[in-house]
């Protein structure tokens, strides 16, 4: 199946999804860490403090610029 792709676009579509996959899990590095550091009086809530906000200001403007990219190159 064809999809009409350049090699380039279809590389920053591989690309995003891959930061995607980390970065959106409650289970990541990037997600786990400042919970761990945050979490020393008891009081934060992993996927409240840590994950949506992660998915709010890294997930969607990595989204917007791999469809920018895709449809660009």
């Amino acid at each position: 199946m064809k999809l009409g792709l350049s090699p380039m676009a279809t590389i920053a579509i591989i690309g995003a999804a891959g930061a995607l996959g980390d970065a959106g899990s409650p289970a990541s590095d990037s997600t786990l860490g400042p919970t761990s550091g945050l979490n020393v009086d008891g009081q934060h809530h992993h996927i409240w403090d840590t994950c949506v906000p992660t998915f709010i200001h890294y997930n969607i403007p990595v989204i917007i610029f791999a469809w920018i990219a895709a449809i660009v190159l």
